[in-house]
């Protein structure tokens, strides 16, 4: 990792930008595809499936045997772990619901906000060097919850033309029936527009490598919905002179063998913490079975020796990371100062790994800075809500008149009549 000393704090944007992509050819191969899928529906999702992911596949749907085969692979013990981490994200998101409240804003005028379930939802699995099950989880969960009528989720297959055992036992513990062998830009493409055996959706959710990404913005300005925009994953750690080193150096290395592109920030102010981390790096990195990946992703990391704590407060926020973990001797009240993060760690105990499975938050959190304004995916991606009035006749008396006022001095003319004609 790359170590900054005291930088200036008006340069951190700058100087912790993440990495541009060029993003023109990504765009026109996934366009490529996106047209191909609108004009020839499965023929070319079976076509694209062979090019990309080197598989011959004869049915897209996974059909009710291969699901319940699944859970005869899926080991017992993963399939508990499974099970625990379900109930976990229910119980947290199940909070998140809210009841109708009706409000009366004056006498015969009652204004209320219901939220109503997303009606056709697509769910994106990534399936490739990391089957992420535990993505099922949390988008499964959360769609079951909204009421959502009907989820969709595609997944790659591998290269029997299988979906991994462990998708298909989390999609059938959240209520995911309808599981669809198809993966990469294609099957953005499908969930987008429909392609005969895949259902066109309503909004998309699920992370991706750079081409998938590429596709789903590409579909959100042709009139669907997405959950977020998203890029590499990426952790910043806060520590200072009371972490634990070899805690801190396991956080980074969890986040670094995502990809060789995930981006990992230690922000301390102590030069003796950060030479420490260092040597904890360089122990822990040759026990891991993705250390090739996890090493690349920290050549382009970066240390920054800060002041005090003041300074690490003004980098997280301008960083706005996707996970921040918060690991010094004050982390709560260091918390309470961030504004800008997808999902808070805080304490020595709080790796960033248990929200990537089973303490109960969501997973799926905005990347590339986009902390600054979205939020991560929850029970409220899965819905839209809906305003409601109810206006008594004495309600239309009471706000009539400055309805009127109003209208006319915008010049809507038959605003105005709508309103008198009823006075």
């Amino acid at each position: 990792m790359e170590v900054v000393r005291y930088p200036d704090m008006s340069a951190v944007e700058h100087l912790l930008q993440r990495p541009a992509q060029s993003v023109e050819h990504l765009r026109e191969t996934a366009m490529a595809v996106i047209n191909s899928v609108r004009r020839e529906g499965d023929v070319a999702l079976l076509r694209y499936t062979l090019q990309f992911d080197g598989v011959s596949i004869s049915s897209i749907r996974v059909g009710e045997a291969e699901l319940e085969e699944a859970e005869l692979q899926t080991p017992s013990k993963l399939k508990s772990a499974i099970e625990f981490a379900a109930k976990n994200i229910e119980t947290f998101h199940a909070a998140q619901r809210q009841e109708v409240e009706k409000i009366a804003t004056m006498p015969g005028v009652t204004c209320w906000r219901k939220s109503v379930g997303i009606e056709r939802v697509g769910l994106y699995i990534p399936g490739g060097s990391a089957p992420l099950f535990s993505t099922v989880l949390m988008l499964g969960i959360p769609a079951r919850l909204a009421g959502c009528r009907r989820v969709v989720l595609c997944t790659p297959p591998n290269k029997s033309g299988k979906v991994h055992p462990a998708i298909l036992y989390a999609a059938k513990l959240v209520g995911v029936a309808e599981v669809y062998r198809m993966g990469g830009m294609q099957a953005i493409a499908a969930l987008a527009f429909g392609s005969g055996s895949i259902p066109r959706v309503d909004k998309i959710f699920g992370p991706g490598n750079a081409y998938v990404t590429a596709a789903k913005q590409l579909v959100s300005s042709m009139g669907v919905a997405i959950d977020l925009p998203a890029g590499p994953s990426e952790v910043m750690v806060l520590a200072d002179s009371k972490s634990n080193t070899e805690f801190v150096a396991a956080d980074l290395l969890s986040q670094a063998e995502h990809g060789a592109d995930s981006q990992v920030v230690l922000v301390s102010d102590s030069a003796r913490v950060i030479s420490q981390v260092s040597k904890a790096l360089r122990r822990q990195l040759p026990e891991l079975k993705r250390r090739e990946v996890a090493a690349q992703a920290l050549e382009n990391g970066k240390a920054l020796l800060v002041k005090d704590e003041d300074e690490m407060v003004c980098v997280a926020n301008s960083y706005a990371a996707e996970h921040l973990i918060i690991a010094t001797k004050n982390a709560e009240q260091l918390a309470e100062k961030i504004t800008n993060a997808g999902s808070v760690f805080i304490g020595a105990y709080s790796p960033e790994s248990v929200g990537d499975y089973a303490s109960g938050t969501n997973h799926a959190l905005p990347t590339a800075g986009y902390a600054r304004a979205f939020s991560g995916v929850g029970v409220d991606s899965f819905v839209k809500k809906i305003t409601f009035q109810q206006l008594t006749q004495e309600g239309i008396k009471n706000v009539g008149k400055f309805v009127e006022v109003m209208a006319e001095a915008e010049g809507l003319q038959a605003h105005k009549n709508a309103v008198s004609v009823r006075m």
